[in-house]
């Protein structure tokens, strides 16, 4: 029976509990709230009469944290449009402020209360979050811009150092408040020669080096990196996630596992090359990526046996890669690859919340946590799909009026 001692909690009885630790779903639990947080997490059999009585009934939905968005580009938009994604490279930020928030309200409609923008050539998220344009409910951590090697791949995101400049010179002169540091240490992946793999644009020692400035200045590393030899570099150097790992291999996943580096695989972004042939995207072969969404598939899959940490990110402002619906899909890929919904929400919420350092609010769901979590019809089998037409979104116990579908129906004593 719950300590019901203090009769100012607030009840909710839910009909399944992802509490986002990847372990058992339950049934039938009730939670209770005080000053924002769960002061328990009960079994139905474990609460007396009275704190049943009290109820707010959510019988009829799934509970689970709210997710983590751990890649994507605010200032991009996901149009398959070509003339559109070059009027947008084109655009200044007070073309893509609006934009920007239009992306925002997507990705908190849709649960994501925590992203991690990888970085645009402007720096124009950087922008939005100093003149106060943030979304009140949205977490957003920033790479600003990327670097890359002078002549690579890059300046799409980013910038690389100056003439007869190191690059740990460059990142460590770095004079805008962003949260991370993100390295371009590879090209894109080929969507016309299957597996195809460029060279590492830095080497380990340069990597080491821009790392223990990150932490020194209490900001972590990513590093975009495809292909073995660019991969197993990064890991070299100590960053703490790599983005994408496209053909990273065995031994790098065995390498990711042994150090705890945290892999974002970023799936739905081959798989939409391979299902928009409109994307305007010079080169294209679709069954060269339906290729390589099948060879990253199984890179995840043995990424599960081996214990990888691996957290979500959608690269959404990628052709056909949406904000906010698309780390939905992101879901269902990775439960493609073998994981069961449980763990798949672990990698949304839970994985990627550490990996930002946002452990505080996104979950697990137990006592003493803050009570932040989504709310969505039916039962699990109904997930991830109904992630996308929540019923409601709770901020520290609350629902919150910033996201209503359908009014929270109170269960009256004896109904």
């Amino acid at each position: 029976m719950l300590d019901s001692e203090v009769h100012m909690d607030k009840y909710i009885l839910v009909g399944w509990l992802v509490d986002g630790s990847g372990g058992p779903i339950r049934e039938k639990v009730v939670l209770r709230i005080g000053g924002g947080r769960f002061t328990a997490v009960a079994s139905v059999a474990d609460c007396s009469p009275f704190e049943l009585s009290q109820v707010i009934d959510l019988s009829h939905c799934t509970v689970l944290p709210p997710l983590v968005d751990c890649h994507l580009h605010l200032s991009m938009s996901g149009t398959t449009d070509p003339q559109a994604r070059e009027e947008g490279r084109l655009a200044g930020y007070d073309e893509l402020r609006p934009v920007m928030l239009r992306h925002l309200e997507d990705l908190f409609t849709h649960g994501v209360l925590a992203v991690r923008d990888g970085g645009d050539r402007g720096g124009f998220a950087l922008r939005l979050r100093d003149d106060g344009g943030m979304h009140p409910a949205v977490i957003v951590r920033q790479a600003g811009r990327a670097w890359h090697r002078q002549g690579r791949y890059g300046a799409l995101i980013g910038r690389h150092p100056g003439e007869q400049q190191s690059l740990a010179e460059a990142c460590a002169g770095e004079e805008a408040a962003i949260d991370q540091i993100k390295l371009v240490n590879s090209g894109l992946n080929s969507l016309e020669r299957f597996a195809a793999e460029t060279e590492p644009q830095f080497t380990a020692a340069e990597i080491a080096e821009v790392v223990r400035i990150a932490v020194s200045q209490g900001r972590r590393v990513m590093a975009h990196a495809n292909g073995v030899v660019p991969v197993r570099r990064a890991i070299e150097g100590g960053v703490h996630s790599i983005e994408h790992g496209y053909f990273m291999g065995t031994e790098n996943l065995e390498l990711l596992a042994e150090k705890g580096v945290v892999w974002v695989p970023t799936l739905l972004t081959m798989k939409a090359f391979a299902t928009n042939p409109a994307s305007g995207i010079k080169g294209l072969d679709r069954q060269v990526a339906e290729k390589n969404l099948a060879h990253q598939l199984a890179q995840l899959a043995t990424a599960r046996r081996l214990g990888v940490t691996v957290a979500l990110g959608s690269d959404a402002g990628s052709p056909g890669v949406l904000h906010g619906e698309s780390l939905i899909e992101e879901v269902k890929l990775v439960m493609k690859a073998g994981y069961t919904l449980a763990e798949a929400v672990r990698c949304v919420t839970v994985n990627g919340a550490q990996l930002l350092g946002l452990e505080e609010g996104f979950g697990p769901l137990v006592k003493g946590a803050r009570a932040n979590f989504l709310v969505a019809r039916g039962g699990p089998s109904q997930l991830p799909r109904k992630l996308g037409f929540l019923e409601a979104i709770y901020l520290d116990g609350e629902s919150t009026a910033l996201y209503r579908r359908n009014p929270v129906k109170h269960v009256p004593p004896g109904g």
